[in-house]
């Protein structure tokens, strides 16, 4: 059975939304613009290439990183992965063709299936609403979540507000970084 891991950029009340700069979100940019850049910081980011199997997205950051990410060399091995993204919406003609294998999985039983089989972490980045749908249905293993020293008010959430028992997580890494920045990594306990 895989690992499925969510990384996120998050400030400190929840908020995932256009962190690298994405348009229509007045706080657009938040990672680089309001926090000092400490490279050391980032080092989970190199990691999670290095470790992980696929890539997993939903359709919104499929269509904001598939122009971008195949050309940039700081994503150069998730070039060669395998690529799902999860959308009902998207059509196999709307795919790009310089970014290697990617499928499209209808459902989150699709997820599910995906889960089963073998191989190393499946990582998923950005996407707020395939996050909460993922949660929801219980198919996060992990999250490795870089937290910003900032209130952003409103703003697409990591975490959805479902009503919903208590999940509980484990701290498994954790780091304090001179800019505010913390890196938290749980696992979730079932």
């Amino acid at each position: 059975m895989r690992t499925l891991i969510s990384t996120a950029f998050v400030s400190l009340d929840g908020v995932v939304e256009a962190p690298g700069g994405e348009p229509g979100y007045r706080n657009s940019g938040w990672t680089f613009k309001e926090v000092e850049f400490l490279p050391e910081a980032y080092e989970i980011k190199g990691r999670e290439q290095e470790e992980a199997g696929a890539l997993m997205m939903g359709r919104v950051s499929y269509e904001a990183f598939s122009p971008v990410w195949p050309g940039m060399e700081e994503f150069a091995r998730y070039k060669v992965m395998p690529k799902y993204v999860v959308s009902t919406t998207l059509a196999e003609d709307d795919l790009v063709d310089d970014w290697g294998d990617i499928t499209i999985l209808r459902s989150m039983d699709d997820v599910a299936a995906l889960k089963e089989t073998d191989g190393d972490p499946i990582i998923v980045h950005g996407s707020a609403d395939l996050n909460h749908s993922l949660s929801d249905a219980g198919l996060i293993d992990r999250y490795h979540l870089l937290v910003f020293p900032l209130l952003l008010g409103a703003g697409k959430r990591l975490f959805s507000d479902t009503s919903k028992d208590t999940q509980k997580l484990k701290l498994v890494e954790h780091e304090v970084y001179p800019n505010g920045l913390q890196k938290n990594v749980f696992d979730v306990v079932r």
